[in-house]
């Protein structure tokens, strides 16, 4: 047997050993036509790393939806999601909205509302509740895994439920799962929260008081929606936004997660998901590179997570251009999916963040921070101590106390303030 022979049947085994696992992991990937030569002789084509299509008519956008309004609802459907204590009806929007080239696209957003009557003033308060996809496939979406009761982060959903709060739990990362590009997710929150209005059955009209919040990578959709409102969603109801852990430049995680141990595969893992907004990406990648998008293309987290404990790989070794990361075009990216900037929010801003954070350093929020404030946005920054995880969970109650104010009317002082730093 001479070698390539054996190469090419041990690449068959490992693609087939890969497809099982996928498979397995509920993934569904299907078949390309050659799947070996793809992954032997890969080409620069981001339809080769696309996530599989869920083969679902309901997520297919109407002809002609492209010249409806941002917003414009495209379809519904009640669905039944959980586990959850407080007793609810809940209602999935396909919606039309904008990608990170403000090109039309169509976006899946979960509306959940208490069964039980609002009796305090005004209409019945809203919180867009971002979870942290960081994921590739289609199958980790929140309107896939909400109606299945494997959404993981239903508890933080189950808390403000509890306040008889509505919750909208949208698909931030598009139809394209574009995990980390900040543009697309905002634009996606925000249009949710217009086609929520745009469903009067729903009872929660555009007068509704509205937060934002998400962590992590929710932070990333967070952040971008309340700077993108002022300019691209002016009428939505936004009292206010709160978000912690936020990944806000992608040149400062470089330095803290590119080839770092469990946080290296999360970082490819965002390039691949940015890749899918910014195309041109492909043209940096070398062979491996387009081979491993392959192969992760429908993974989610918890499949991408424990690679970097095994293989920490730095993007570097994904490109056989020199100084990949400086070249035009991954500049311009980094620039494009930088929070902050020229843009800014105008209703005010919670920002937690670890002291001791070592994968998503303080640096980013201060910097952001700044940013905000030298644009005249009211913001208040609360550093603690503790790193990623730890920060999650303590971040809690000050923030969830910060968008009850801001829900029940109460005005957040004027200006920007901070603590811990």
């Amino acid at each position: 047997m001479t070698l390539r022979n054996l190469f090419i049947r041990s690449a068959r085994t490992i693609l087939a050993l890969l497809s099982v696992c996928l498979l397995a992991a509920g993934t569904c990937a299907t078949v390309v036509a050659d799947p070996l030569e793809s992954f032997l002789t890969p080409a620069q084509d981001p339809s080769l790393a696309a996530a599989t299509p869920l083969g679902e008519p309901w997520f297919d956008p109407p002809p002609g939806f492209e010249s409806a309004t941002p917003g414009a609802v495209l379809n519904t459907r009640i669905v039944n999601v959980g586990p959850l204590i407080t007793p609810v009806a809940s209602t999935q929007i396909l919606f039309r909205t904008n990608d990170s080239k403000d090109q039309p696209v169509a976006g899946v957003t979960t509306v959940i509302v208490p069964t039980a009557p609002w009796t305090g003033k005004g209409s019945r308060p809203v919180v867009a509740y971002n979870m942290a996809i960081d994921s590739l496939g289609n199958t980790c979406a929140p309107s896939w895994t909400l109606p299945r009761g494997i959404a993981p982060e239903i508890a933080a959903v189950q808390l403000f439920l509890a306040k008889n709060y509505a919750v909208v739990v949208t698909d931030h990362q598009g139809p394209r799962q574009a995990y980390a590009a900040g543009r697309m997710a905002g634009h996606a929150v925000l249009d949710a929260l217009r086609a929520m209005v745009n469903l009067p059955q729903l009872g929660l009209p555009a007068e509704s008081p509205i937060a934002i919040t998400g962590y992590s990578g929710g932070a990333i959709a967070s952040g971008w929606a309340a700077q993108l409102a002022p300019s691209y969603a002016p009428d939505v109801n936004l009292v206010g936004t709160a978000f912690g852990g936020a990944p806000i430049d992608y040149r400062i995680l470089l330095g803290s997660m590119n080839g770092n141990n469990a946080a290296s595969t999360l970082f490819l893992s965002a390039a691949m998901g940015v890749a899918r907004e910014y195309p041109e990406m492909f043209q940096l990648m070398n062979a491996n590179g387009l081979r491993l998008a392959q192969i992760a293309k429908d993974m989610c987290v918890y499949l991408l997570a424990p690679g970097g404990l095994v293989a920490p790989i730095p993007v570097q070794a994904l490109s056989d251009v020199p100084d990949v990361d400086h070249t035009p075009i991954a500049e311009e990216i980094i620039r494009q999916t930088r929070m902050g900037g020229d843009l800014a929010p105008s209703a005010p801003v919670f920002i937690y963040q670890g002291q001791q954070e070592f994968w998503v350093p303080r640096e980013g929020a201060e910097r952001l921070y700044d940013e905000w404030c030298a644009h005249g946005a009211t913001v208040r920054l609360e550093e603690y101590v503790g790193e990623h995880i730890v920060v999650a969970v303590s971040g809690l109650p000050g923030s969830h106390q910060w968008i009850d104010d801001r829900l029940a009317g109460i005005p957040a002082p004027e200006g920007c303030s901070s603590f811990g730093r």
